[in-house]
C-alpha cells in the first residue's frame, strides 16, 4: 500500500514539474481539477498547513470565478483572455509547488 501511495506522490509530483506551457493540449478544466487535486494532496499529506490549504484555495477559487466572468463576456473567452488564464494559472501553480516544499506544514 505504501509503495502504491509513493508511486502515485512521485507521479504527482513530477506532473507539477512539468510546466502548463509544455502542455498546450491541456484544457482549462483539467488544469484546475489537477490544481485542485494538488491541493488537496498537500492537505491529506501534511505537506501543507491550514493557513496555506486557505490562502491556496482562495486564490483558486479566484481565478476560476474570473475564467467564468471571461466565458460570459461577449463574444466569450477570447484568445488574450486564454493567454491571460494560462499566466494566472502558471502563477498559482508556483505557489502550490512553493507551499507544498517549504516544510512548513511537515508533521513533527
Amino acid at each position: 500500500m505504501n509503495k502504491i501511495m509513493l508511486a502515485l506522490a512521485g507521479l504527482g509530483f513530477a506532473a507539477a514539474a512539468v510546466p502548463a506551457s509544455a502542455a498546450p493540449w491541456q484544457n482549462i478544466n483539467q488544469r484546475q481539477a489537477n490544481m485542485y487535486q494538488r491541493i488537496d494532496q498537500g492537505i491529506r499529506t501534511g505537506a501543507l498547513n491550514r493557513n496555506e490549504a486557505t490562502r491556496l484555495k482562495t486564490q483558486f477559487r479566484t481565478l476560476a470565478n474570473l475564467e467564468q466572468q471571461y466565458r460570459r463576456s461577449r463574444p466569450g473567452l477570447t484568445q488574450a483572455e486564454r493567454r491571460d488564464l494560462d499566466r494566472r494559472f502558471d502563477t498559482l501553480n508556483q505557489r502550490i509547488r512553493v507551499q507544498k516544499n517549504d516544510r512548513q506544514g511537515a508533521r513533527r
